[in-house]
């Protein structure tokens, strides 16, 4: 009987959970949400680190997952090596998409929006040479788009004017204008798409990680052993670490990610991490 934790500092990783459910019909999927810190892009490294690998350990000890998926980028560039150090449990990480930008451009130049802690690591720098040498990447940390991704999922469409000025912070960049495909390297982006779409230059090709992420976790999932097919006997949860004081704005949105949604959980004061 399989059970998947999937893990994010607020609500990015459902979009991933929402691939997952399309691959794996019936999947136990709980959901954490380290809202007590959010957003994890104006956190400092270390104590981040520490954190997360705590936070998920006590979350692992609760709920027993056969697969951990860390669903945001920032967690995953900062502290996947040291979970998987830490914990005998199979991890699946998010990463930037660089790779795919390079097999996919034409100009030879990528554009990657991601959180500026993402943005500023030596992890992206060793992507780009590993992945993309021949390209230029052009990165650029967006500060207000987690913010709307999360009013946007709450039913609070973005703001054009505000959506446009982050999208101009890599697209005016020296070299911007010969940008063709740009990778989201934040989860939370899944829920802005359609808007950066609309809004951003026409010719961009657009890469959402999020239903690769799900296929490498279905791999996972087989390889352990698990039977996907077979859902767990308890019942999936959604838990934060800090209660969203907007919680009924945030219901809707929950039930159509699969989970019943009237009474999201704390994790609980004995579980919780102090930032």
């Amino acid at each position: 009987m399989a059970r998947i934790l999937a893990f994010d500092s607020g609500i990015g990783g459902l979009g991933i959970v929402a691939r997952i459910r399309d691959l794996l019909p019936g999947i136990t999927v709980d959901y954490l949400a380290d809202t007590a810190v959010f957003p994890y892009g104006e956190q400092a490294d270390s104590p981040l680190r520490q954190r997360i690998v705590r936070l998920l350990g006590q979350a692992i000890a609760r709920l027993h997952p056969d697969v951990v998926v860390v669903a945001c980028n920032t967690a995953s560039t900062l502290a996947l090596d040291s979970l998987r150090a830490t914990y005998d449990v199979p991890f699946v990480g998010c990463v930037p998409p660089i790779k795919w930008a390079a097999d996919h451009t034409r100009t030879g130049t990528i554009g990657l929006l991601a959180t500026r802690a993402t943005v500023r690591r030596p992890y992206l720098h060793d992507l780009s040479m590993r992945f993309a040498p021949d390209c230029t990447l052009l990165a650029y940390g967006a500060r207000g788009l987690a913010d709307m991704a999360e009013a946007a999922f709450r039913g609070t469409p973005p703001d054009r004017r505000q959506l446009k000025t982050e999208l101009d912070g890599l697209f005016r960049q020296p070299g911007g204008d010969r940008i063709d495909v740009v990778g989201l390297g934040c989860t939370h982006y899944t829920f802005l798409l359609d808007a950066m779409r609309d809004i951003g230059p026409a010719h961009i090709m657009w890469l959402d990680p999020a239903p690769a992420v799900a296929r490498q976790t279905a791999r996972v999932l087989a390889q352990c052993g698990a039977a996907p097919s077979v859902p767990s006997p308890e019942p999936e949860q959604v838990f934060f670490t800090a209660m969203p004081p907007d919680l009924p704005a945030l219901q809707p949105g929950l039930r159509r990610m699969g989970y019943a949604a009237d009474a999201p959980c704390p994790f609980g004061e004995d579980l919780t991490v102090r930032p």
